[in-house]
């Protein structure tokens, strides 16, 4: 199968799995990121065999545990109410960084921002994702209840910096490790630490944001 066929594919579908199971229920969300928090950490294990593995298991397990807070979390304050949108919103902006920085950075990217931890990042890739991201946040905040545009726009400008700090951090795993992927789960994507790197600088820094904006 074509490579870009396979990634769009398979990246289709494990973008509805997580939408669908973040949104569906609470039983849902709680067990989708359960068993994320279970194989990120296998992954994880396997990438830091013989090696420390304190700092490594914190950079996964305390975000993928902090997030099971997001459900009731209303944008400002704690309660009751079971609410997932925050989370979709972080997805939405998550996912339109990492493919347009991709694509971008792979038409035009000169100016590597670390090759020697992830050489095909580009500062080019990484303005154009953070463009597009604030496009998409313009987009979609209404869908998501915001007030205002204050706010997702914070989030929308912060968002590709922890992204991408989360990314560099576990290639710099897989780079000890001397792997390409986590593990194939996910044909043309590797495995679930892959797809959720963007993701684990992002969760507890949004959750400090929203307590705070």
């Amino acid at each position: 199968m074509n490579e870009t066929l396979k990634r769009t594919i398979y990246g289709s579908i494990y973008v509805s799995v997580m939408w669908v199971g973040t949104s569906f229920s609470n039983l849902t969300f709680h067990l989708l990121f359960f068993i994320i928090l279970i194989m990120c950490s296998y992954e994880m294990w396997k990438l830091r065999k013989g090696r420390t593995k304190i700092l490594a298991f914190s950079y996964v397990i305390i975000p993928l545990l902090l997030i099971q807070l997001f459900g009731i979390t209303d944008h400002h304050y704690l309660n009751n109410t079971f609410n997932t949108n925050l989370i979709l919103f972080m997805f939405i902006l998550t996912w339109t960084f990492d493919t347009f920085a991709y694509i971008i950075g792979v038409k035009i990217g000169k100016n590597k921002i670390m090759p020697s931890i992830s050489p095909k990042k580009s500062w080019e890739g990484f303005i154009g994702g953070l463009i597009f991201t604030i496009i998409a946040s313009y987009f979609s905040y209404r869908y998501f209840d915001f007030d205002s545009f204050q706010d997702p726009l914070t989030i929308s400008i912060v968002l590709p910096f922890t992204a991408t700090l989360g990314d560099f951090i576990e290639s710099h795993y897989k780079r000890e490790a001397g792997v390409k992927d986590s593990g194939n789960i996910i044909p043309g994507h590797g495995g679930i630490l892959d797809r959720m790197d963007a993701f684990l600088i992002t969760i507890p820094v949004m959750y400090i944001l929203i307590n705070l904006l």
